[in-house]
């Protein structure tokens, strides 16, 4: 598989975003601050959350509903992080985040009915046979559903940028299902784990990738919701090329890279050891012996679904506590 193919593949996996953050001017306040990924200290406060039927997100989409939606169909993880944070449970999704033992687990997981189609082509049918009064879903990838399920639900495509994006969908969802107080709690917990993150930010130099097979990309914050953490928490020296473009084995080494962290995306299966691993492929290249993460037995595979698709508070709190304790 081509780098190319590999970084398009991950953007639909993980819900990657490029170009300029868009800023809309929303009816209840409920945007996330604009600090910069590379400013000072998170502020820890919170600003109210009020309930609201009608709500413009931080990229100036407006959704509105006739009362607090309850049965919401999720496709893709952000919408099941969020739910999950405000004690919902969707009545259907197509992704597999909520079985991690931090979310419901396997068991409870399993009692949610999957959306047919995959990630890419849900069926619109079997999405409006669970009577949703919202359906959440990618804004670059599902998009092209709104026009089937106008008229017969409400369609509300997010596409975050960075974890203050993440942040503002959350503080809107809970404001159109009323549970502000759960919302405001759950920016609260993540705010405080990100703060206390920045105060033990380290002078290694850190790096995240992900793959299927030998070839593999970079993630770089811009780029990706969980990247976008990594310069508040050690050295980060890593910018996005675009699709077109990603590093090189020879130029990750003369980075000197100290903790790498390794992301194996799997499709059609789950890749949960073994020659299935990124990190092992990756070891029949010569140079990859010579990178000290390596030569120091610092490489960590870490979960996809929730480092790389999460992208809501639940998951990016997972990814801090991850990382801070292997960057020590």
């Amino acid at each position: 598989m081509s780098r190319r193919a590999l970084t398009t593949i991950r953007r639909w996996a993980a819900a990657l975003v490029m170009g300029t953050v868009l800023v809309g001017c929303g009816t209840t306040g409920q945007e996330a601050d604009g600090e910069g990924e590379d400013a000072g200290t998170t502020d820890i406060r919170v600003k109210p959350i009020t309930a609201a039927r009608k709500i413009t997100d931080t990229r100036g989409v407006t959704v509105a509903t006739d009362r607090p939606p309850r049965r919401i169909v999720c496709l893709v993880a952000l919408c099941d992080d969020m739910l999950a944070e405000l004690g919902v449970t969707p009545v259907a999704t197509n992704s597999t985040l909520l079985a991690h033992p931090e979310f419901l687990g396997e068991r409870k997981a399993a009692r949610i009915p999957a959306v047919p189609g995959g990630f890419l082509s849900p069926e619109t049918e079997a999405i409006l046979s669970h009577r949703p009064d919202l359906v959440i879903g990618l804004e670059d990838t599902h998009g092209k559903l709104a026009p089937a399920l106008k008229g017969a639900t409400v369609f509300w495509p997010v596409q975050p940028g960075d974890w203050r994006e993440s942040v503002a969908y959350l503080r809107d969802l809970a404001a159109l299902t009323g549970r502000t107080e759960r919302g405001e709690v759950a920016e609260a917990v993540f705010r405080r784990k990100l703060a206390r993150a920045e105060g033990a930010r380290t002078e290694l130099t850190s790096l995240i990738i992900f793959g299927s097979d030998e070839n593999f990309g970079v993630a770089t914050p811009g780029d990706d919701v969980t990247a976008g953490l990594f310069p508040k928490l050690s050295r980060y020296p890593w910018r996005s090329r675009g699709i077109q473009g990603s590093y090189s084995m020879e130029e990750i080494l003369a980075r000197e890279v100290d903790v790498l962290f390794v992301e194996t995306l799997s499709f059609g299966g789950p890749a949960d050891g073994g020659d299935a691993r990124l990190s092992r492929k990756l070891a029949k290249n010569p140079l990859w012996s010579r990178i000290p993460a390596v030569r120091n037995g610092r490489v960590h595979e870490v979960d996809p679904e929730v480092w790389a698709k999460g992208r809501g508070t639940r998951s990016l709190g997972i990814v801090l506590d991850e990382a801070t304790a292997k960057l020590k």
